[in-house]
């Protein structure tokens, strides 16, 4: 890795109530049970991962990225239970740009509307913006998903545009890509209202 390169590829971020830690070959057992919970959320991904290959697949290109540091993916966990719950990245990091994503993100259906979202959203965007001490974090879903782009939004999110036929999809469907992001200087309001009593605990 070089050097100036800032992001330690065994990076791990804790809050009170979830660990994010790198994401691993032995957690696909785990990932496919909770892909296969419910495979209708899998409409607004780009992969199908209740389906082994394709989880592979999207497995091997986090590795893949991980390595050209480009990314860091990471497996979600509770730590009341010690569950894995699920799993999102930092992405498209651009250190000379000071900006990455925040993205790649899915839950099991039992960890919905939990507040894990927003623990694990929280923890990314902490260590970025006051570790990294980047400029920006964006997001993008797509255009179709109305309950991601609220969820967006309810983390301070703001909407910035729409990339039209943006991706291809699994199921050949092409994709619209509706973007959001966050700003350095709109963190701390976030840190104070939305985000209130919540602290990174790691690294």
């Amino acid at each position: 890795m070089p050097a100036s390169f800032p992001i330690s590829s065994g990076l791990a971020l804790e809050t009170k109530r979830v660990i994010l830690r790198p994401l691993q070959p032995s957690d696909q057992p785990a990932f496919l049970q909770l892909a296969q919970e419910d495979e209708s959320m899998w409409e607004y991904f780009s992969l199908n991962l209740a389906d082994a290959a394709q989880l592979q697949r999207w497995m091997d290109i986090a590795g893949e990225e991980k390595q050209k540091n480009i990314r860091r993916p990471f497996t979600i966990i509770d730590k009341a239970s010690g569950h894995i719950t699920g799993s999102s990245s930092l992405g498209n990091i651009s250190v000379y740009d000071k900006r990455a994503e925040i993205g790649w993100s899915w839950l099991g259906r039992q960890w919905r509307s939990t507040g894990i979202n927003r623990e694990a959203k929280f923890a990314m965007m902490c260590y970025a913006f006051e570790q990294l001490h980047f400029e920006r974090i964006e997001f993008k879903t797509d255009v179709l998903n109305i309950r991601a782009r609220k969820g967006l939004q309810h983390v301070g999110g703001k909407e910035e545009g729409v990339l039209r036929s943006h991706m291809q999809m699994w199921n050949n469907r092409r994709r619209s890509s509706v973007y959001y992001s966050v700003l350095k200087e709109e963190w701390p309001v976030l840190r104070t209202t939305i985000f209130a009593g919540q602290q990174l605990l790691q690294p």
